[in-house]
C-alpha cells in the first residue's frame, strides 16, 4: 500500500495544479486507496474477485483520470455532475471492498472444480478443445440457427478456443519446466480466434487470444525473454495504432445481418494507414457533437478505456429526473430463463434505454447497445439505495460463486477464463451483466470444466494418442534381473526386533 499511497498522492497534487476542485481530487485519492485495499483483501490476481475489482477500478476511473493528468486537463472538466459522480464511484468501491471482505468469510476454502483436470490429461484436453472449437465454429456457419435453438444455446456455452489456449499454455510451461509457453494447438486456437475477430471487426476477439496467453503465463510465473517483451510491446503499439481503428471503421461496412465480405476485410487490411486516417476524421467530427466526452479532443482507443463521461451523463440524469427503478435488475434475472421454456421472452436492451434518456441515440434507434458501469447503473436504478444495498449484494453473490468454483487461479485454469470475461464485463457490464454471469457464465464454466476434464481428453486422444507430448522427466529406474531380495529378520535371531 505504500507505493499506492504515493501514486495516489502524486496524482492528487497534479490534479490540483491543473485546476481540479479539491473535493474531486481528494475523492480520487481515496478511490485509488480503497480500490487497492479491496484488491488485496480479495486476494489480488490469485482470485477472480480480485480481478473484477482491478478491471472495474482501472478501466472505469483510474486510467481515465491518469489520461486527463497526462493531457494537462482538469479531472473534473467536461462533466455535468463531477462531484456527485466521483462520490458515487467512491461509495460503490467501498461496497466492493465490503463484498470482498465478506467473500473471504463465506467462500469455500477449496475450489469446487480444483481437481478436475490434471497434468496427465491436459495436453489431450487442449487438443480436444481445439477440435471442438473448430466443429462449433463450422456448425454455426453452416447450420441455420435462431434464438432459442439448441445450437444457439450451445454457442453461448462455447469457450473452447480460449480454454485451448489457457490449458495449452499451462501445460506447455509445466511440461517444459518453464522454458516455453507455446505449442501448435495454442497457435492454431489463437490464430482462429484472431481471424474471427478480424473478420467480425471485433476488438475483443482480436485482443482475447493474447490476453488468454498473458494471464495463463502469468499464473505460472513464466519468465519472458527480452525478445518476447519486445514482441509484446510492438504488438500492443500495432494493435492500438491500426487494428483498433480498423475495427471501429470497418463496422460501417457491415450489412443488416452483421455479415461482411472477406474481400472488404482484405481491402481494409491492405490499407491500414488510410483506414486509420478515415477513423480519425470520423472521430473528430463526431466528437464535436458528443453528448458524453471526457477529453477535450478525441483520444482514440483511450476514449473506450474509461467510463467517467458516459456514467456522469447517466448519474446527472438520475439527479435531475429521478431514478429508473430496479426493474432492469429483475429483468436480468428473468432473462436467465431459456427461450425453449419461455417462448415469448421479451428482450430489452436497457443500455439502449438509458442512452435514449441521456439523449445519446436517435429516436428510432432501438438496437445500438451503450455500456454503463455497475456504479452508474445501480445509482440510476435506485439512487443511493442502489449503491449501498443492491450493488454490494450483487458483488457478494458474484465473488462468492466464482471464488468458490474456481479457487486459486495459479492452481486451476477455470478462474483464468473468468478473468478474461471480467476484463470486459467488470467496467462496462452494469448490474445486469452480474446477473448474466451468475447464470449463463456459471453454466459455461461448469460446462467447460466437465468437457475439458472428461470429454475433451477423449476427443484429443483420437488425434494425438493417449500419451500426447511426453513430459520431461528423468530416466526410469529399471529392475535388475536376478536381483537379491532384502533379507528378512530371522525368528531365531534374538537381536532382531519383533
Amino acid at each position: 500500500m505504500v507505493p499506492v499511497f504515493f501514486f495516489a498522492g502524486i496524482l492528487c497534487v497534479v490534479q490540483l495544479l491543473q485546476g481540479t476542485k479539491a473535493i474531486f481530487s481528494l475523492c480520487c485519492f481515496f478511490y485509488v486507496l480503497v480500490a487497492a485495499h479491496a484488491f488485496n483483501v480479495a486476494g489480488g490476481f490469485t482470485r477472480t474477485s480480485g480481478a473484477f475489482i482491478f478491471f472495474n477500478a482501472v478501466l472505469t476511473v483510474i486510467l481515465g483520470v491518469c489520461m486527463k493528468a497526462y493531457l494537462g486537463e482538469a479531472a473534473d472538466s467536461n462533466l455535468l455532475s463531477p462531484l456527485l459522480t466521483i462520490r458515487v464511484y467512491l461509495s460503490c468501491m467501498c461496497m466492493m471492498w465490503v463484498a470482498a471482505y465478506l467473500t473471504r468469510k463465506f467462500a469455500t476454502k477449496r475450489a469446487l472444480l480444483g481437481k478436475m483436470v490434471t497434468d496427465s490429461n491436459m495436453q489431450t484436453a487442449t487438443v480436444g478443445c481445439l477440435i471442438a472449437g473448430i466443429l462449433m465454429s463450422v456448425a454455426v456457419l453452416v447450420i441455420p440457427s435462431g434464438s432459442g435453438s439448441v445450437l444457439s444455446a450451445l454457442n453461448q456455452l462455447n469457450r473452447f478456443f480460449p480454454m485451448a489456449i489457457i490449458l495449452g499454455v499451462i501445460n506447455s510451461i509445466r511440461r517444459s519446466g518453464g522454458t516455453r509457453s507455446i505449442n501448435p494447438p495454442i497457435l492454431i486456437s489463437g490464430s482462429l480466434m484472431f481471424l474471427i475477430g478480424v473478420l467480425g471487426f471485433s476488438k475483443e476477439g482480436m485482443i482475447a487470444p493474447f490476453a488468454c496467453w498473458l494471464i495463463a503465463a502469468a499464473s505460472q510465473r513464466y519468465k519472458m525473454s527480452r525478445w518476447q517483451l519486445a514482441g509484446i510491446a510492438f504488438g500492443t503499439i500495432f494493435l492500438f495504432r491500426y487494428l483498433v481503428p480498423y475495427a471501429q471503421y470497418g463496422r460501417n461496412f457491415k450489412d443488416e445481418d452483421s455479415g461482411v465480405s472477406i474481400s472488404t476485410s482484405l481491402y481494409l487490411l491492405s490499407n491500414l494507414e488510410y483506414v486509420r486516417e478515415q477513423y480519425l476524421e470520423e472521430s473528430a467530427s463526431s466528437y464535436e457533437e458528443r453528448v458524453a466526452g471526457y477529453y477535450n479532443t478525441p483520444q482514440g482507443f483511450f476514449d473506450r478505456l474509461q467510463m467517467v463521461a458516459i456514467d456522469d451523463a447517466l448519474i446527472d440524469n438520475t439527479e435531475r429526473f429521478g431514478n429508473f427503478g430496479i426493474y432492469p435488475l429483475i429483468a436480468s434475472f428473468e432473462n436467465l430463463v431459456p427461450h425453449f421454456i419461455w417462448k415469448d421472452k421479451p428482450t430489452v436492451f436497457f443500455g439502449n434505454v438509458y442512452a435514449h434518456q441521456i439523449g445519446m441515440l436517435a429516436e428510432g434507434d432501438d438496437s445500438t447497445g451503450i455500456s454503463f458501469s455497475p456504479a452508474s447503473d445501480a445509482f440510476h436504478q435506485a439512487s443511493w439505495y442502489g449503491i449501498f444495498i443492491w450493488s454490494p449484494l450483487m458483488f457478494f453473490l458474484l465473488f462468492v460463486v466464482f471464488d468458490s468454483i474456481c479457487g486459486d487461479v495459479r492452481k486451476t485454469p477455470w478462474g483464468i477464463l473468468v478473468m478474461i470475461l471480467y476484463a470486459h464485463m467488470a467496467p462496462e457490464g452494469g448490474l445486469g451483466s452480474i446477473a448474466y454471469m451468475l447464470g449463463y457464465t456459471t453454466l459455461g464454466i461448469l460446462f467447460a470444466a466437465v468437457m475439458g476434464s472428461y470429454v475433451m481428453p477423449l476427443l484429443g486422444t483420437l488425434f494425438i494418442g493417449p500419451e500426447g507430448i511426453q513430459v520431461r522427466r528423468g530416466a526410469p529406474i529399471q529392475s535388475v534381473p536376478n536381483r537379491l531380495r532384502m533379507p528378512f529378520p530371522s525368528k531365531a535371531d534374538p537381536t532382531q526386533a519383533s
